[in-house]
């Protein structure tokens, strides 16, 4: 078994080893992962974060050892908490990363960092104020950036930047934590699931205060939640239907 950590800002994760295929999510600064196959210039990988595979190219990120892999596997993560920061290189070179990035493998990569940083711990209060930084963030099917996010990228990055590891697929993340019988129940910083007309989860928001939802959908923006689901307050119309309401921390 081999294995890598992302070295630049933030990198495509592709369904296939093509850069025409589909972009399933992105690897952000730091993140560290197995390699589970490799060719002339693509590689199938499994992060460790949230076990997500897919297929990077070779030129975007460094080989470790598995005792390096293991040693960052083991570490509380501090992550970078600014929308856009800087590291610096061996040869005096910035280069920019983003909200959430990974800064336990500074010294793997031989980089250095000073700007602001959180050790991840669980904090539910801090949902919230978290998710704002996203607002207006335009939607990209397999974000995870404030330049680009889907709606699982979103609640992901949000409660990762809170000390909560969720899975990656709104479909994943609703078999996580304790289902609410009513919405009423729910607290601000809850997750609120909607399904398509196959009674498939596909879409997902962070509940706020007053049954309002801060979710992506075109970009992340703020609607009002009911018991029919989400309403859009541009279009006056419902847009997602509700499927189950998960209390996560």
């Amino acid at each position: 078994m081999q294995y890598g950590i992302c070295s630049l800002s933030v990198v495509p994760l592709r369904n296939e080893p093509a850069d025409t295929s589909e972009l399933v999510t992105q690897v952000l600064y730091g993140d560290f992962f197995k390699i589970l196959e490799q060719r002339k210039n693509w590689s199938r990988i499994r992060l460790a974060f949230d076990s997500y595979e897919g297929w990077i190219d070779n030129k975007q990120y460094l080989e470790i050892s598995e005792g390096n892999y293991n040693y960052l596997n083991k570490e509380t993560p501090k992550l970078s908490i600014d929308l856009v920061e800087f590291i610096e290189d061996s040869n005096k070179q910035l280069h920019p990363i983003l909200l959430g990035s990974s800064l336990n493998g500074l010294s793997l990569l031989n980089h250095s960092h000073d700007g602001n940083t959180i050790e991840e711990k669980i904090d539910k209060e801090n949902i919230i104020q978290t998710a704002f930084l996203y607002l207006n963030t335009p939607y990209l099917w397999g974000g995870k950036t404030p330049f680009g996010i889907d709606c699982s990228g979103f609640t992901q990055m949000v409660y990762k930047l809170n000390g909560y590891k969720l899975l990656r697929d709104a479909s994943q993340q609703a078999t996580q934590g304790e289902a609410l019988s009513f919405i009423e129940e729910s607290e601000p910083g809850d997750l609120a699931f909607f399904d398509n007309n196959e009674g498939i989860i596909t879409h997902v928001g962070i509940i706020m205060k007053d049954n309002y939802i801060i979710h992506a959908h075109g970009k992340v923006r703020i609607d009002r939640l009911d018991h029919s689901g989400i309403y859009n307050v541009d279009k006056n119309i419902h847009t997602h239907k509700l499927r189950v309401i998960k209390k996560i921390i």
